[in-house]
């Protein structure tokens, strides 16, 4: 009987689930947006979670354990510097679950997005095409630059001096 015992098997043994939740929610911290199965969304939500709370304290031990889960010091760096400021006005609630209307086709899954609240916003710069137009000439313009190629053939192989011969080992 399994009373008392929260969490989804996914079908997997204990490594390859904490494998699974890990990929997860380094997958969130990274792309801030996942398109998952809800099992799934649902424990890799409870992670993402922690970790954004320990991205709240900014202490070198929580940046320890974070790397612990994470395993990847741009990651760490991404969520303590970027994702957790974010949150910083906010106890709690750091994700959401959106579910989609179909379900996966092969298995009938039900899909979900897995999301942070609060977003990074990416400014856009707009276009300048006459500055791009001078980018363009210029690398033509590198390109088009003569090439001095050297007369003389490279077809002899370079002499090589050989060392001297011991005498001593010659009189012996």
């Amino acid at each position: 009987m399994r009373h008392g015992i929260s969490g989804n098997k996914f079908g997997r043994n204990q490594t390859l689930r904490n494998a699974t939740v890990r990929d997860l929610c380094r997958a969130v911290i990274k792309c801030e947006k996942i398109q998952t199965t809800k099992a799934k969304a649902v424990e890799a939500r409870k992670m993402v979670d922690r970790m954004i709370t320990l991205g709240k304290e900014n202490t070198l031990a929580a940046k320890r354990r974070a790397f612990a889960v994470l395993i990847d010091h741009a990651l760490v760096s991404r969520l303590f510097n970027v994702v957790a400021p974010l949150f910083k006005d906010r106890q709690g609630g750091y994700t959401r679950i959106i579910k989609f209307a179909i379900n996966r086709q092969g298995d009938n899954a039900e899909m979900v997005i897995l999301e942070l609240t609060e977003r990074t916003v990416v400014e856009v710069k707009p276009e300048n095409k006459v500055a791009d137009a001078e980018i363009v000439e210029s690398k033509i313009k590198s390109v088009k630059a003569p090439v001095k190629k050297s007369a003389e053939k490279v077809t002899e192989q370079p002499k090589v001096k050989k060392a001297p011969a011991k005498k001593a080992a010659a009189k012996e």
